[in-house]
């Protein structure tokens, strides 16, 4: 049986282009006993896949060259030799960016589509939800009348970060990158307040006038400028969940900024890296209180679906610029 694949034809120097990427046509081995045959339907895009196209050490493996690309997929099972899946179950995993794929079944989860619809799973309930879940319960331990701020707030991570804080009492401020993005997250979402990057000229002052009582919890997605000025505001026992740094992704060389360790010294403040990987015996836990906030009105999710198994690249793409609001997903 033959399939189409997206590989990575080329390491990027700064920003990935549509020239990182190449479709090709494979053949699929037969199936053997304990694999399944999978047809995917939903595609993960997320920021970190830009550090695995880079050929250097990290928390995860690099992608190879010339090799699938890959990250969390939504597939329906087509065939099974396994006792675990039956044909037409839906289950996530972490998938190669193929239209069809033979896999074991070991590792991948049924996906429980009462909980939430399946896209969800690449989001709320799945490693952007995880992540947020985890960053703010384990690092930022929000205290009701806390001030919180989220930098790419608009995003998958977030969004669920500072829901997870409104719905610990706290006072919420996001930073997004457009005035639709910052009024949906005061709209829909139930932020406190939102600031456009992109328009404002000091986020030094934007960040303490909407936090006259100082920050007591950053997380910080995306780093930068941005970081070096809500850091600026932070108060003394700030607690700093570190979970991305987007804006310096493409960077090829090493930017260079105000040196905030000072801050963080006299202010007795926590500044914590973290990845999902460090907590995956505790995936059901996250799973089971996020999906119980959803199902009792206290958290809620959107996502951008691009459609067509050809828009994965130019999904990735677009999570650099800002395309998305909430998760983005490519349904096939």
């Amino acid at each position: 049986m033959n399939t189409r694949q997206i590989v990575l034809a080329e390491r990027p120097k700064g920003a990935p282009t549509t020239d990182t990427f190449r479709f090709e046509t494979t053949t699929l081995p037969p199936l053997q006993p304990g694999e399944v045959l999978l047809q995917g339907k939903y595609y993960s895009v997320d920021p970190y896949m830009r550090g695995r196209m880079n050929d250097r050490r990290s928390y995860i493996a690099p992608f190879r060259m010339d090799q699938p690309m890959e990250g969390a997929v939504v597939a329906e099972v087509l065939q099974s030799k396994s006792d675990r899946l039956s044909t037409g179950d839906l289950v996530t995993g972490m998938l190669p960016w193929r239209e069809k794929m033979v896999v074991k079944a070991v590792g991948l989860l049924k996906t429980d589509t009462s909980l939430a619809p399946a896209s969800y799973y690449l989001g709320l309930l799945g490693i952007p939800g995880l992540t947020a879940y985890f960053g703010m319960m384990d690092i930022g331990k929000p205290k009701a009348g806390e001030t919180v701020v989220i930098s790419g707030a608009a995003g998958a991570v977030g969004l669920v970060a500072g829901q997870i804080g409104k719905i610990h009492g706290c006072r919420v401020i996001g930073i997004a990158g457009s005035d639709k993005k910052t009024d949906i997250l005061v709209d829909e979402f139930g932020f406190d307040g939102a600031i456009n990057y992109k328009t404002t000229k000091d986020m030094r002052k934007a960040v303490a006038e909407l936090c006259p009582d100082g920050v007591d919890i950053y997380f910080d997605n995306v780093g930068g400028d941005i970081s070096d000025a809500v850091i600026s505001n932070i108060n003394f026992h700030g607690r700093i969940p570190l979970c991305g740094q987007i804006a310096l992704y493409n960077a090829q060389g090493i930017p260079t900024g105000p040196r905030m360790y000072p801050v963080l010294l006299t202010r007795s403040v926590l500044l914590q890296g973290f990845i999902i990987r460090n907590f995956p015996d505790r995936f059901p836990e996250g799973i089971k209180q996020l999906s119980a906030w959803l199902k009792e009105g206290k958290m809620k999710f959107t996502e951008t679906i691009v459609e067509g198994f050809d828009q994965i690249p130019q999904a990735l793409l677009g999570l650099f610029t800002g395309e998305n609001t909430g998760k983005m997903v490519v349904k096939a």
